[in-house]
């Protein structure tokens, strides 16, 4: 099992959602973040003064899969996210080495 956490663009969670959804992804975890790389963040004006967003509003999705799952799941994130602009996102891939789901107390592959 493999847990995929991927830092995208806010606009683009339910672009991403709904292609994961047809390529067979059964559930995915999506909250709103802020943060900033090699965007740096940007300047805007207020009423007339400049200042700078160093935070830039982001989307932090986590899905957990079976490791034949990964490259379709990584390649469909990377395939809807990708705007080719610099703030597309990175995507992260750690080894999950339990899952239990808490109701049916199913463990392994059968409890994602």
């Amino acid at each position: 099992m493999v847990k995929i956490e991927a830092i995208v663009r806010d606009s683009m969670v339910e672009l991403i959602k709904d292609e994961l959804a047809k390529v067979g992804l059964a559930g995915m975890t999506a909250w709103e973040v802020r943060g900033f790389g090699r965007q740096k963040g940007k300047t805007t004006s207020y009423r007339g003064a400049e200042y700078t967003v160093d935070f830039i509003p982001k989307a932090k999705i986590e899905l957990v899969v079976a490791d034949e799952d990964v490259t379709r799941i990584v390649d469909t994130i990377i395939e809807t996210a990708h705007t080719g602009n610099i703030g597309d996102g990175k995507i992260f891939v750690y080894p999950i080495s339990q899952c239990i789901r808490i109701r049916t107390k199913e463990s392994g592959k059968a409890a994602i």
